[in-house]
């Protein structure tokens, strides 16, 4: 059975809820940020030496990645369910949206968290992180319009990847000239899985 390492206002509740959408069985480990530092506790290296979360263990297999964790996940429960079928021009669409959420369009936003906490010595880099989240929320916008989920043909694991790209957007006020993406998130948050992952996994500062 897989086991969520399930680390509190992190992108491991995404993991949560796609879990939720597929009905899968699993099983919660909870780990708690550390009040003070934000960080999560140093517990988690047992169950991946990077520390971090998500992490899932399935046996003796061990995930950390988002991407990985929700590819894993699909091909292991999804039974034809929340991914185009593998060899179409849909899938590899699929497969983009997949890793560019951390590949690409969550760079410029954590690059514009960190140099957030540097106040008046980060200015000179703003214009630049600007750009490059507009760069970013551009496409997805783009890919949105005219449809209710990232891809045309509906909501699949892609939309629980990309979520955290919009939610992080809309948490730093970025999502003004971007509608597309803010009905999206809304629409998300809506979904009935997705309020069964809050439930069950704790409060989520994004959501």
């Amino acid at each position: 059975m897989i086991v969520l390492h399930h680390l509190n206002n992190s992108r491991s509740q995404r993991i949560l809820w796609l879990l939720e959408e597929l009905g899968a069985p699993y099983e919660i480990k909870f780990y708690q940020r550390d009040a003070v530092t934000n960080l999560a506790p140093p517990e988690l290296k047992a169950a991946h030496p990077l520390g971090k979360s998500p992490v899932i263990t399935d046996g003796d297999i061990v995930i950390a990645e988002s991407g990985a964790i929700v590819d894993y996940i699909i091909r292991k429960h999804g039974q034809g369910r929340l991914a185009p079928a593998a060899g179409t021009k849909e899938h590899e669409a699929y497969l983009e949206w997949l890793h560019s959420a951390e590949g690409s369009a969550m760079l410029p936003l954590m690059i514009n968290l960190y140099v957030m906490r540097l106040g008046e010595a980060g200015a000179p880099l703003k214009d630049r992180i600007d750009s490059e989240i507009d760069n970013h929320l551009g496409y997805i916008e783009a890919a949105l319009a005219g449809h209710d989920y990232i891809l045309a043909e509906g909501f699949t694991g892609a939309d629980v990847q990309l979520s955290f790209v919009g939610e992080v957007a809309r948490a730093f006020g970025k999502l003004g000239s971007f509608p597309n993406i803010a009905a999206w998130v809304a629409r998300l948050h809506e979904r009935p899985a997705f309020k069964a992952s809050l439930d069950k996994g704790g409060a989520y500062n994004l959501a």
